[in-house]
């Protein structure tokens, strides 16, 4: 894939996590909590993931017994950010709650960036990198007191 093709579908992915947390919400009103709009939500995407690779993916590649034990805990992780965009961006806000959540991301992949972990190839945390840290972390700070 080109990289204005990579760059698209992270716009896309991204543009669609507020609408996700919404539709969410709206879900765990009808269904009684939370958890259970979570779940449901984590069951049409497996399902849709499961319809994806029946259709396009006809040769086997697997070796699951090499994967690292924390090759593993994705959907784990996935849970609990589900979970909580259908719990706490309708407590303060979609604009806080993402601007929270995006600098978090930042913080945490410039840490990965910078050691390398999970396989990343190393980026250094340059200060100009930390600066755009900082600048994102001010933005949050705006938008959440005003």
């Amino acid at each position: 894939m080109t990289a204005l093709l990579l760059l698209l579908f992270a716009v896309v992915a991204g543009a669609f996590l507020p609408l996700q947390a919404g539709v969410n919400a709206r879900l765990a009103h009808f269904v009684g909590g939370p958890v259970r709009a979570s779940m449901i939500s984590f069951a049409v995407g497996a399902l849709a993931l499961f319809l994806v690779v029946i259709l396009f993916y006809r040769q086997g590649h697997t070796n699951v017994r090499e994967a690292p034990w924390w090759a593993w805990v994705g959907g784990l992780l996935g849970a609990f950010y589900v979970t909580a965009t259908v719990v706490v961006p309708v407590r303060i806000g979609a604009a806080a709650f993402f601007g929270v959540l995006v600098t978090a991301q930042l913080v945490v992949s410039v840490l990965i960036d910078q050691f390398g972990w999970l396989n990343f190839p190393k980026h250094e945390a340059s200060p100009l990198r930390l600066a755009g840290v900082a600048m994102l972390v001010g933005g949050v700070l705006l938008v959440r007191l005003f």
